[in-house]
């Protein structure tokens, strides 16, 4: 079985991009990211009620940290420090050597090329330190713009679900994208 021997989230550096830990100050815009409806167009999740939901997640956050169960990044711009959106992993199974990537951005950062740099630093820190053998990702088949970011990042379409997610009333399929660590 897979063991990490990380003792804290790394930060992660990119050509343009820093991702960082999060920290008690980005609970304010994490707040406004997920309740930005362009933002969760296509994450089929609730919204948080108030700023306590969001506290709740950020905590979540720092305790799968801890417990090396869930790894999320925030995104920040080098000498910025403000939250541009995030990236991680909210489901690492380390009988399987594999995790599930999500990742979000505000509307504003779309289509600048931040998210594919994004994941290029988070997959390369998860083959090559953590040893994880795949990456999967979960989509809403309605979002062509994360399709085709995996794509571009060498992710391959691996299933299409029928209907296999309850959410707000509706039977919903689902995507799976899957990479495979090749060294």
């Amino acid at each position: 079985m897979l063991e990490f021997t990380i003792t804290s989230l790394p930060e992660l550096y990119t050509t343009n991009l820093v991702l960082r830990s999060f920290q008690k100050k980005d609970i304010p815009l994490l707040f406004a990211l997920r309740t930005n409806p362009v933002a969760m167009q296509y994450i089929d999740r609730p919204l948080p009620k108030n700023i306590e939901e969001t506290e709740q997640m950020y905590q979540r956050f720092k305790d799968g940290e801890k417990n090396h169960e869930r790894l999320i990044w925030a995104i920040t711009y080098p000498n910025e420090d403000q939250l541009l959106g995030f990236i991680g992993f909210f489901t690492i199974e380390k009988e399987n050597y594999r995790a599930e990537i999500g990742y979000m951005l505000f509307p504003e950062y779309f289509k600048k090329g931040i998210m594919h740099e994004a994941i290029g630093a988070v997959t390369e820190y998860s083959f090559n330190t953590l040893k994880l053998h795949s990456i999967c990702a979960n989509i809403n088949p309605a979002n062509m713009a994360s399709a085709k970011l995996l794509e571009k990042n060498n992710f391959a379409q691996e299933a299409y679900f029928k209907e296999n997610f309850y959410f707000n009333g509706k039977f919903l399929d689902s995507i799976i994208y899957v990479k495979l660590c090749t060294g």
